[in-house]
């Protein structure tokens, strides 16, 4: 007798939803359930000990304050403005807090950059101002940096400093150029004359923002103008010392057309 055909046999076969025979299903395979809840549970353990080590143990707080940078201002001083508080996760720290409290507290840092250094340290970089030139104030000095900000009073004048004397004309003030302004003017000359003269100027003094002359160590004087074409200036300058050395008196207001005379 003839066995069942194989149409016969599928037939018989318990099916899927699918329609396959065998009861298989479609897909990949499935992790089950247990399995994904235990790694979950790890992920979760793992997270909260990350976060107990960073914020609630005693391995990672602060401990320890490192200054650097300092010229004129001391570590001590430095640390005393950043007010870093010792004891607390380092995690924590809020760097632009301690930055903002170094540079209100200091006027003569220029800049200042605070960062964790793991795992008890706050680094603390500071910048200074530095002098360019100075402006008298009784019996003391008043330093300017490079940028017109008086930053500082010292009682002794930075040797090599150009004395600031800063006399503004009456007839020719303007809301346009208060004394800030002024003092800007006088930093961006002070930084544009040639290194020989830089080092041979003694004082500068600005009448407005367009007539600012200077003094030489042997006497002689250079009425520079205002601080706009500084380069041309500097060149026009350069060429007159070399080709009056006798002149005391020099103009470089107007670069195209510099002049020079013997008092």
């Amino acid at each position: 007798m003839a066995g069942p055909t194989t149409a016969e046999r599928d037939a018989r076969q318990p099916r899927s939803e699918s329609g396959r025979p065998g009861g298989e299903r479609s897909g990949g395979p499935r992790v089950p359930l247990r399995r994904l809840i235990v790694v979950l549970a790890g992920v979760v353990v793992l997270l909260g000990l990350v976060l107990w080590l960073l914020y609630g143990s005693s391995w990672l707080r602060l401990t320890r304050v490192q200054v650097s940078g300092g010229r004129v201002l001391t570590s001590e001083q430095v640390a005393g403005a950043a007010r870093v508080p010792l004891g607390s996760p380092l995690a924590s720290l809020d760097t632009g807090a301690v930055e903002t409290r170094v540079e209100r507290a200091l006027p003569r840092v220029d800049s200042v950059a605070v960062s964790r250094s793991w795992p008890h340290t706050a680094e603390v970089k500071v910048t200074e101002r530095v002098p360019v030139l100075v402006m008298k104030k009784g019996a003391d000095f008043t330093e300017v940096d490079a940028k017109g900000v008086r930053f500082d009073t010292v009682r002794n004048a930075p040797q090599g400093v150009p004395l600031l004397e800063l006399t503004p004309d009456p007839k020719a003030a303007s809301p346009r150029f208060p004394a800030a302004r002024l003092l800007r003017e006088a930093a961006a000359v002070r930084a544009a004359l040639p290194a020989q003269v830089a080092r041979d100027t003694r004082s500068l003094q600005v009448r407005s923002y367009d007539s600012v002359s200077l003094r030489l160590a042997d006497g002689r004087t250079v009425m520079w103008g205002s601080s706009e074409e500084g380069a041309a200036k500097a060149r026009a300058l350069t060429a007159l010392l070399k080709g009056a050395p006798k002149a005391g008196h020099f103009d470089v207001s107007a670069p195209s057309a510099p002049a020079s005379s013997v008092s």
